[in-house]
């Protein structure tokens, strides 16, 4: 038997309630899931961090790249909960169903297309970053499995969309919980070597990840079954395949490459930060997996915002959509506050997690100690970007990702440098996480307030 709240949430149940409410059930299951997520890569750190500083600073290269083909997914998990969401709040359910259905397809093929070119690309991609010849195996070790398995992991991403755009935020959490859950068990296993099985290394860190993510889609195909938009390819039968897939990409590319487009900036800062030393590099990364885990709630707020808004965007509860942006935005910068003073009182501990090298661990806490300033602006960010994906105004969000990247972070980064050596780098990261903050409200405002059609009928109760 389903989930009751998920199958009340499935039909459009958003668009009614406590907006507040709303947000708090929505978003908890959330920041399980992506605490699981993010979970993954600080015990991927941990275990390739006792291979030695080497085989750190190659994570350190490969986690910007695989968190902008990671966006890839949430590109189209993004895209189908919007229009799936959408949908649903017009009380189309039919139309909901074809569009779960091509979206998960869709992102399968895509997989497949997106994979075969990182296996080809992988070695002079990090060529391009300046990873130096002693680097370069073990980051092929990684990339090469990982090209492979890619598929998979754009497959779990869809079906996450269609769970979301249900409103199924415990049915989501659990696929991410069941991923996240395998790759704890086989990390050590594969990485270091237990119960009699030699570790393959780096290698090991991407063979685990691929079991998780076999896992993972098995389960979310009999949770799938278990909601009112299972996996039925009969549904895709008689719909305009090319209006439905217009209305997923539309969405879905525009928030792929807003996704993919801070870990391309950090990817660039990783290379300006090549030049200076491995230990830079390795201090940045480790910097990174812990700020990753501790935006973890933002994430979920910024994942949870799209179903409420866009189910109250499509039952033309205009009102009622812009007051839980607002709500979700005050929730991010004070969780944001909060979350910067804890990382930066205790940065000398958490640097301390991942290596014991005095260079590693200055790299790490003079990081922690600028960049976390900026978690209540970032927060903000991907909370408004969000809640433009689910009303189909991901060029915005997009905009908005490219300027803060192209215009802020990447230009402060290369001027100061000069200057500021290693610190230009955070303060870069800080100063475009600020920006891109306020530019985010001001965008908010001009869309969701100021355009002519929204101003729909009523709110709805609060």
């Amino acid at each position: 038997m389903a989930e009751t709240s998920d199958n009340q949430s499935s039909r459009a149940k958003l668009i009614d309630g406590s907006i507040a409410g709303h947000l708090v059930r929505q978003t908890a299951p959330g920041v399980v899931g992506v605490a699981a997520i993010m979970s993954v890569g600080i015990i991927d750190a941990y275990f390739i961090g006792q291979l030695g500083s080497a085989e750190l600073a190659a994570i350190a290269f490969i986690f910007p790249v695989i968190t902008a083909l990671q966006s890839l997914g949430v590109g189209v998990m993004v895209g189908i909960n919007s229009v799936v969401s959408r949908a649903l709040g017009e009380s189309d359910r039919d139309r909901a169903l074809a569009r779960a259905n091509l979206g998960m397809v869709l992102g399968l093929v895509s997989g497949l297309v997106v994979g075969v070119l990182i296996y080809a690309l992988r070695q002079p991609l990090f060529v391009l970053m300046q990873a130096d010849a002693a680097i370069l195996p073990l980051i092929d070790e990684y990339m090469g499995p990982f090209a492979i398995g890619f598929p998979l992991m754009m497959a779990m991403m869809g079906m996450n969309g269609v769970l979301r755009g249900q409103g199924a935020a415990k049915s989501n959490t659990l696929v991410l919980l069941v991923y996240s859950a395998a790759n704890w068990i086989l990390d050590p296993i594969l990485i270091t070597g237990a119960f009699g099985i030699e570790g393959y290394g780096v290698a090991g860190a991407a063979y685990a990840t691929i079991g998780g993510w076999l896992i993972a889609i098995t389960f979310a195909f009999w949770l799938l079954g278990r909601h009112d938009l299972p996996f039925t390819p009969s549904a895709m039968r008689n719909c305009n395949w090319k209006t439905q897939l217009s209305a997923i990409s539309r969405v879905a590319g525009p928030a792929a490459f807003t996704n993919s487009i801070n870990p391309a900036g950090l990817a660039i800062l990783t290379a300006f930060l090549a030049a200076e030393s491995q230990s830079a590099v390795a201090g940045f990364g480790a910097g990174g997996r812990l700020q990753g885990f501790a935006v973890v709630p933002l994430l979920a707020l910024s994942g949870s915002i799209g179903a409420i808004v866009g189910q109250n965007w499509g039952a033309q509860q205009y009102a009622r959509a812009r007051r839980a942006l607002v709500q979700a935005g005050i929730a991010a910068i004070a969780y944001g506050l909060a979350a910067a003073v804890v990382l930066f009182m205790a940065r000398e501990w958490f640097a301390g997690l991942f290596s014991d090298e005095p260079q590693v661990l200055s790299a790490t806490t003079e990081y922690l100690a600028i960049s976390v300033w900026g978690y209540a602006g970032f927060g903000v960010l991907i909370t408004v970007n969000g809640a433009l994906n689910a009303i189909d105004r991901a060029s915005n969000a997009l905009a908005l990702s490219i300027a803060r990247v192209v215009l802020v972070m990447v230009p402060v980064a290369w001027l100061a440098r000069a200057i500021l050596d290693t610190k230009a780098v955070y303060i870069a990261e800080l100063a475009a996480n600020l920006l891109g903050g306020l530019a985010a409200a001001a965008i908010a405002w001009w869309v969701l307030w100021r355009r002519p059609d929204a101003d729909g009928p009523g709110a709805g109760p609060d």
